[in-house]
């Protein structure tokens, strides 16, 4: 009997192994033009951003369509209205703190510049518990990052992050000079730095936890984000600003629908992509999709480093571009006398690093690599930011 289980274990294997086929579902070229909407109703002592964008088609070479000219307005259920004013940044609507108070529920209202008008339900205000740690664990194949928190009062229960990360890296070369279109000249290492510079990103995976089913609302080591072991971002220095949302339960599943529907696709065994409703509706029109969900509350965040020295040694980082090694040019060629330093530096097919001289001492010419090689700035900036310790 015990023969014939495996037997039939195999044949249902063989049998899911044959019927899997690629799936190439059809990609609509029509553009709805659905309403996007972003933010969270602050009412701590941080201000408020609210983005409005609005959906493309998949093959279109614009991510992002944003919504200008809107007018949003939060509102509270004891008739209190707070507008929001254009930022900056296209499609973004802010204001200072709102200070407002947790005993109420707010929504936001969305008067578009064509005149239709887009409403929120009213949401209760949850209060974050602080952050407790933001904790790191040196695994085989990289840097794990978690997170750590507890509310006491067991009021909160369901919790988002987002982060921010920075890190230190440098060029492959140092590049000691530059070309000032008449000469080689020395370079600022202090202002004219390009061997050192910082990178930047946002998270872009949705980060969740529950303590719904456990008798203490606490949430220890919870997954926030990996880092390969080869991966620049620890090359030098790296830095994590975690912040974090306590949710309505309504606003969690939300949430966890959203991410179940754009990052655990792939299998058989993920869950089918579903409707996803959120609390903006077009208050002429409820069947029109409104992609969005609008909490309030307060946020709660923490910020970490990470040095290469607490890190396994071991690890070998991967420099993001294929460096050859430097290219000797000499100011006069030996063998045609064309000044070959100004047909290579002075056009910046590549950046000057160290001098060459010869036997008494005499610059004749200097090592030569790409930008992408002697240059940071290419895919970061120079600039040191100010919480860099």
């Amino acid at each position: 009997m015990k023969k014939f289980s495996i037997l039939g274990l195999v044949l249902v294997g063989v049998i899911l192994f044959c019927c899997k086929k690629a799936y190439k579902p059809e990609v609509t070229d029509v553009n709805y033009n659905y309403l996007v909407v972003e933010g969270l109703i602050n009412t701590g002592t941080d201000s408020t951003f609210i983005r409005l964008s609005r959906t493309v088609v998949l093959d279109n070479k614009n991510t992002l369509k944003v919504e200008t000219g809107a007018t949003v307005t939060v509102e509270s259920d004891a008739n209190q209205s707070y507008n929001l004013s254009d930022v900056r940044v296209a499609g973004t609507y802010a204001s200072a703190p709102l200070n407002l108070s947790v005993n109420q529920k707010y929504r936001v209202r969305i008067k578009t510049s064509k005149g239709v008008t887009y409403l929120s339900d009213f949401v209760e205000a949850r209060v974050s518990p602080v952050v407790d740690s933001i904790s790191w664990k040196a695994t085989d194949n990289g840097l794990q990052l978690y997170t750590n928190t507890h509310d006491a009062t067991n009021k909160s229960r369901y919790y988002r992050w987002e982060y921010n990360e920075t890190w230190q890296f440098r060029a492959k070369y140092f590049s000691g000079f530059k070309a000032d279109g008449k000469a080689i000249v020395p370079r600022n290492s202090t202002t004219e730095n390009i061997y050192e510079c910082w990178g930047n990103s946002i998270s872009s995976s949705i980060v969740l936890a529950s303590s719904s089913k456990l008798v203490n609302d606490v949430i220890y080591l919870n997954p926030l984000t990996f880092i390969t072991s080869d991966s620049e971002k620890i090359g030098v220095k790296y830095s994590i600003l975690v912040k974090q949302y306590a949710l309505t339960k309504e606003a969690f599943e939300f949430w966890e629908l959203l991410k179940k529907n754009t990052e655990n696709l792939g299998s058989i065994f993920d869950a089918l992509p579903s409707q996803l409703t959120g609390n903006i509706h077009n208050i002429s029109n409820a069947a029109e999709p409104v992609i969005g969900y609008i909490s309030a509350g307060t946020v709660t965040q923490q910020r970490i480093f990470v040095p290469r020295e607490a890190l396994p040694n071991a690890w070998r980082i991967k420099y993001p571009y294929s460096c050859s090694e430097p290219d000797s040019i000499y100011t006069v060629n030996p063998v045609t006398g064309s000044r070959d330093e100004d047909a290579v530096f002075q056009t910046k097919s590549l950046l000057p690093l160290e001098a060459i001289t010869n036997n008494n001492g005499a610059v004749i010419g200097h090592t030569g690599a790409g930008a992408q090689c002697a240059d940071c700035t290419i895919r970061g900036t120079n600039k040191k930011p100010g919480f860099w310790q």
